[in-house]
């Protein structure tokens, strides 16, 4: 069966860190209230004329060389992100020109926190379909560029990065195994910016009604994580590794506890990452494959709810 397998992984973080301790120097807060109701430590923050696509392209270059991929290899470029350079043209074109490579096509994706999740599903079934060998797939963000520093609700919540993975075409049973991909419109409302380019020309900051979201992410994802595990005849306790999008450390071991996982199995980075949407998933993959936790053939589930609200899962031998 072909399949699209993992090659090869990759991450970015800008260097600056911004600590809860920095951030209860600017606004009403303290490390012990954000620690307790979030689980973040810190954040990593892009510099100034750092962008989104010099987050992705660095991590994109880390995966390449993990496994050794040509950049005359990739058939496309896919970008995950809710913060990219520019209106138009897309973050992924900008990276393909950064990467140098003239082959092939580029586009992003915007689909917020399951932004990834929906990207891995696009590259997969162009996979299998063959109309693709190789895919670049990437979950970047400069998130920060859309936060209100002075709402403590929502300025302690996210953080910068990217994540990347190189996808190949792999005839056996290791590769993405199926995903499963969901939104409802009606949610719309709970988790927005305050702009865009056709409302009022403007970016806007986040807005979010914290109370909404946490109770519908852990319903929405348990539904997308059984239609995965009921495709497959496989109970939660049978996955080796959970990585889920990293917005809340209540939320991930909720999540967790759901499956019947240790709480070892459960890939954690919102302590050092924070929120940083799309690219979440894909750091705390790298995060895990890097450290040696992962290994070959281990099974791995991946889950994500993010604005709109969009939500999803995949479920993946590694």
């Amino acid at each position: 069966m072909l399949r699209s397998r993992l090659q090869g992984v990759g991450s970015y973080l800008p260097e600056k860190i911004l600590t809860n301790k920095d951030l209860a120097k600017a606004v009403d807060t303290t490390d012990e209230w954000i620690l307790q109701r979030t689980g973040i430590k810190q954040r990593h923050i892009a510099a100034d004329g750092e962008y989104t696509s010099d987050l992705a392209t660095k991590a994109a270059q880390n995966a390449l060389e993990d496994c050794g991929t040509a950049l005359t290899d990739i058939d496309t470029i896919i970008v995950a992100t809710t913060s990219p350079d520019l209106t138009f043209p897309s973050t992924a074109t900008i990276v393909q020109e950064k990467l140098g490579i003239k082959q092939g096509f580029a586009f992003d994706i915007q689909a917020a926190c399951s932004g990834f999740v929906y990207a891995l599903s696009m590259a997969d079934s162009m996979i299998r379909s063959g109309q693709i060998r190789t895919a670049l797939v990437i979950g970047a963000e400069t998130f920060s560029r859309l936060v209100d520093w002075e709402d403590r609700r929502t300025c302690v919540l996210f953080g910068d990065g990217a994540g990347a993975v190189v996808l190949k075409a792999h005839e056996g049973e290791r590769g993405i195994l199926s995903s499963h991909l969901f939104s409802d419109g009606a949610y719309c409302d709970f988790l927005k910016t305050t702009g865009g380019p056709a409302f009022n020309k403007m970016v806007g900051v986040v807005e979010m009604n914290g109370r909404e979201v946490f109770k519908q992410a852990v319903g929405k994802m348990a539904e997308a994580v059984k239609q995965c595990l009921d495709q497959h005849g496989l109970m939660g306790h049978e996955v080796d590794w959970l990585i889920p999008h990293q917005a809340n450390k209540r939320i991930i071991d909720a999540m967790g506890d759901k499956l019947g996982l240790k709480a070892e199995q459960v890939v954690v980075t919102v302590d050092q990452h924070a929120n940083t949407s799309a690219a979440s998933i894909p750091l705390a993959l790298d995060v895990a494959v890097k450290d040696g936790r992962i290994k070959e053939n281990d099974l791995i589930l991946m889950e994500a709810l993010g604005a709109g609200f969009t939500w999803g899962s995949a479920l993946v031998r590694f």
